[in-house]
């Protein structure tokens, strides 16, 4: 479980960088909790196919998390705002995520 929010959050990061067949997958998938065997019926392709395709997704969203640490940086973002006590100085930090 914990895995599949971590990919989540890296969607949400960086999920612009996939194509559109990419995003369903990722959402009939992650969002939706539709199987590899629903998916395959829904975009007539075979089970394998989105098997192999999901597999790619997960490894670019890690890939593109290496390289520009987006998720990382909204995290440690997150632990500095939690430490804000005046709450207009937060609302304007939270604000900018």
């Amino acid at each position: 479980m914990e895995q599949k929010l971590y990919f989540i959050d890296l969607f949400d990061c960086y999920g612009v960088l996939l194509t559109d067949k990419q995003r369903e997958y990722f959402m009939d998938y992650y969002f939706h909790d539709l199987s590899l065997s629903e998916i395959s019926e829904n975009h007539v392709v075979s089970r394998n196919a989105v098997s192999k395709q999901l597999g790619e997704i997960v490894h670019k969203l890690e890939e593109y998390e290496k390289k520009l640490h987006l998720f990382e940086k909204k995290e440690k973002f997150h632990g500095i705002i939690d430490k804000v006590e005046d709450k207009k100085i937060k609302e304007l930090l939270e604000s900018l995520l």
